[in-house]
């Protein structure tokens, strides 16, 4: 890819961010997904008039590029993001499987402006007990039985 198609696809994920808060629908992030030269999702962050804290752009247009392809992976695809994906995207952005990821500002340029992930990556590291939000296993032996079952299942698309 030469930079002039780098750019003008970040230009698309750029227009997005802006286009979704003239629209009020939520912060200044946008996204795109590009297959042989096309785009084939968009995404603008809608977390606020979608009332939905998933709702970033990167997650929007992952959902968009997935439903245009029929597949529930990226493969041959490539992210261009307005910004670093945060945390919850950067792991939705694995799952998609994308071949390549462009951003535009830094995880520091979003959190000059509020945007500030790093108490997640912090909280990551922490033991259960010691997050701001507890996590507690119970259940365990309940909460088996569909992975046993999926482990036994012969139609299954393994992903």
């Amino acid at each position: 890819m030469n930079k002039d198609n780098e750019n003008k696809f970040m230009l698309e994920a750029v227009n997005a961010a802006l286009k979704g808060m003239q629209n009020n629908e939520g912060g200044p992030f946008g996204c795109v997904i590009v297959k042989d030269g096309k785009i084939v999702g968009r995404g603008n962050n809608k977390v606020t008039s979608n009332n939905d804290p998933t709702a970033h752009a990167e997650v929007m247009a992952i959902r968009d590029a997935c439903k245009n392809l029929n597949s529930f992976q990226l493969e041959g695809c490539t992210i261009y993001t307005s910004c670093e994906p945060c945390p919850m995207c950067f792991g939705a952005i694995y799952w998609a499987r994308p071949d390549k990821v462009y951003y535009g500002c830094s995880q520091k340029d979003a959190a000059d402006i509020d945007f500030d992930d790093e108490f997640i990556y912090k909280e990551i590291e922490l033991p259960y007990e010691k997050r701001s939000i507890p996590f507690e296993q119970v259940a365990r032996d309940i909460a088996l039985e569909p992975f046993q079952k999926w482990s036994d299942k012969d139609d299954k698309t393994v992903y």
